[in-house]
């Protein structure tokens, strides 16, 4: 008896409420697909397909890039896999294509978890976990790392989906960041320094139209309303359509990737990536979390298939 194909990113669990429906994969307790009533909210992957461009992907226990993907701990060097050979980096954390197992269930929830063993470059026993939610308020994605090991440990996570709002290419659309300041990069996408967007071509506090704007820096210094929440609003031409992303204060820093150097789709959807620390963050310290033994670093993100709620301050 010839034995079905194992879908290239695992196990499916979709979740639903009214008219939302999301699914979550095995492989790197990854958000796959994102719909409200017949609307794609995210460009993401089908179940056919393996996941590029990290979409929908948990960036644990580090979100973005690690130079020369080495770096120092309590006295001890350690060296990670070179994830991006090309810029000579690690990229984005250990758990993307990793399986996760489900610890809980129900038709509008679903809690995917993976417990990440010492290995050469990262000697540390933490546990990671993603609670998915959907409700009348959109998806929350709560986000927890927890030290199971003997030692301190360096942790951080972050989340990497692409929004949409139905349009061909982004370039047409309206974005407005929270963002009063930016991290510019060198030629291997790592941080340099600190800077205002004020007068810059990444700012984008105001709503304005994408055009040809390309964008790969994380944003930091984030305004953010009455609950600790910073907004990403990504609005179509006509004003009608709008996908929002929200992040709590767990997250300091928000990366903005506009897709153009994508092998497949590029600049087809919105990379918002919240992320607990800066780039680069195991060498520079900036945002990294030290957990001793039995503790956890906890974040929640969500997405809101509208416009962001005007009450909020």
């Amino acid at each position: 008896m010839e034995r079905p194909a194992v879908l290239p990113s695992g196990e499916q669990y979709e979740i639903s409420y009214g008219d939302q429906r999301a699914v979550l994969v095995e492989v790197g307790g990854a958000l796959r697909s994102y719909q409200a009533g017949h609307r794609e909210i995210l460009d993401g992957y089908g179940a056919d397909e393996r996941c590029t461009g990290a979409r929908g992907q948990t960036l644990a226990p580090w979100p973005n890039r690690l130079e020369d993907g080495c770096y120092a701990w309590d006295g001890e060097h350690l060296q990670v896999p070179l994830t991006e050979p090309e810029k000579h980096n690690a990229i984005h954390g250990l758990v993307r294509w990793a399986s996760w197992t489900v610890l809980d269930r129900s038709t509008e929830r679903v809690v995917l978890s993976h417990l990440l063993h010492p290995q050469p470059g990262y000697p540390f026993t933490v546990r990671v976990m993603n609670e998915y939610t959907l409700s009348a308020d959109g998806l929350r994605v709560r986000t927890a790392a927890e030290n199971l090991g003997a030692q301190a440990c360096p942790v951080a996570f972050g989340a990497h989906p692409y929004l949409t709002v139905g349009s061909p290419r982004i370039d047409a659309d309206l974005l407005r960041l929270p963002g009063r300041t930016f991290l510019p990069t060198d030629e291997r996408g790592l941080p340099t320094g600190k800077k205002p967007v004020s007068g810059s071509r990444y700012d984008f506090r105001i709503p304005r139209k994408l055009g040809e704007t390309e964008i790969d820096v994380a944003y930091t210094e984030l305004d953010r309303d009455l609950d600790g929440r910073a907004w990403v609003e990504l609005t179509s031409p006509d004003g009608k359509v709008a996908t929002s992303l929200w992040l709590d204060a767990s997250y300091k820093f928000l990366e903005i990737f506009t897709g153009d150097t994508l092998a497949q789709r590029p600049r087809q959807g919105l990379g918002v990536e919240p992320m607990t620390c800066a780039p680069n963050a195991f060498r520079s310290g900036d945002g990294l979390r030290r957990l001793a033994p039995g503790e956890r670093l906890e974040g929640s993100w969500g997405i809101v298939p509208g416009k962001r709620p005007r009450i909020q301050g």
